[in-house]
Formats: C-alpha cells, sequence, structure tokens
C-alpha cells in the first residue's frame, strides 16, 4: 500500500517538472502552452485520484491512522 502511494506522489512531482520544462522551453509559444497546461491538469488529476485512493483505501480497513496521540 506505501508503494502505491509513494508511486503516486511521485507521479505528481513528474508531471510537476514536465509542466516546469515546457514552460522555461523556448519555442512556439502555442504548442508549448498546450503542453503546460495538459501536463497541470494531468497534476491535478493524479493529485484527486491519489487522494480518493487513499480515502477509499481507509475506508476499506486497508491502511489505519497512526500518528501523534491528541491527549496525554
Amino acid at each position: 500500500m506505501k508503494y502505491l502511494i509513494v508511486i503516486g506522489l511521485i507521479a505528481v512531482l513528474l508531471a510537476l517538472a514536465s509542466a516546469g520544462f515546457f514552460m522555461l522551453r523556448r519555442g512556439a509559444t502555442q504548442g508549448r502552452d498546450a503542453r503546460m497546461a495538459r501536463a497541470l491538469a494531468l497534476r491535478v488529476a493524479v493529485s484527486v485520484a491519489l487522494f480518493l485512493f487513499i480515502w477509499l483505501a481507509y475506508l476499506m480497513g486497508w491502511i489505519q491512522p497512526t500518528g501523534v496521540p491528541l491527549a496525554k
């Protein structure tokens, strides 16, 4: 389960990096802008899918919250 979440986070970072690459690249602005917008839309889609997957995994009991206790 942890590996799937890490892979999803890496996919988000790769989409963000590719959008940055297209933004900084010289060349035709119309094609560059379209590719940058597509990469950013992909990043948003992957982020939403990852959030929904984590939420579903929590609801199904596949993952359990662990962390700092609320009170001592």
